[in-house]
């Protein structure tokens, strides 16, 4: 069988785009921040999927997880070019559009000081809405070792959210959630 016989019997890791491109953003902002710089960094990514779309390997995991491998390396791109503090995330009306604001300002700032490692596992896991098992992928990880990293990074974002007395029930997955496995 000639090399683009075999092209055409692979799996076209962009055919359903749409939800990709919604995770890897989403992915994307909670590692730089919503807006312009995450539709960038998320255009970029695809980009570079389109330009390496035939170096995609199915046994090696799913489209997003290829993805978002690629995302990381365009984030590090971005992140080397920009300035070292991302801005806080844009904010969506699900409600009372004031608390909503002050949760994801909150929540924001307690991501923020975090460590590098917790911010990434924290990403990975609620921006890109990973599994452990794909995450341990990502980053060269034993499952279960991902989940004991999880857990702990959200033991350590916890008290950084409860030092805000007066804020209301936050709103995002990753201030009440355990990490899944899978």
């Amino acid at each position: 069988m000639t090399g683009a016989g075999r092209r055409l019997m692979r799996r076209d890791p962009l055919a359903n785009a749409g939800p990709l491109v919604e995770r890897v953003h989403a992915y994307v902002a909670y590692r730089i921040g919503a807006g312009a710089d995450a539709d960038d960094v998320t255009g970029e990514t695809f980009a570079r999927a389109v330009r390496y779309r035939d170096s995609y390997d199915a046994s090696k995991g799913a489209p997003v997880d290829w993805l978002i491998g690629i995302a990381r390396r365009c984030i590090g791109d971005d992140l080397s070019r920009r300035r070292p503090e991302p801005d806080p995330p844009d904010t969506v009306a699900s409600g009372d559009l004031e608390q909503d604001t002050v949760n994801r300002l909150v929540l924001w700032d307690a991501v923020a000081r975090l460590s590098e490692r917790d911010r990434e596992l924290i990403a990975l896991r609620y921006g890109a809405d990973l599994s452990a098992r794909q995450i341990a992928r990502q980053l060269d990880m034993a499952t279960n070792a991902v989940d004991v990293a999880l857990h702990r990074a959200l033991g350590r974002l916890r008290p950084l959210l409860e030092e805000r007395p007066g804020v209301g029930s936050l709103g995002g997955e990753a201030a009440r959630d355990e990490p899944a496995t899978g």
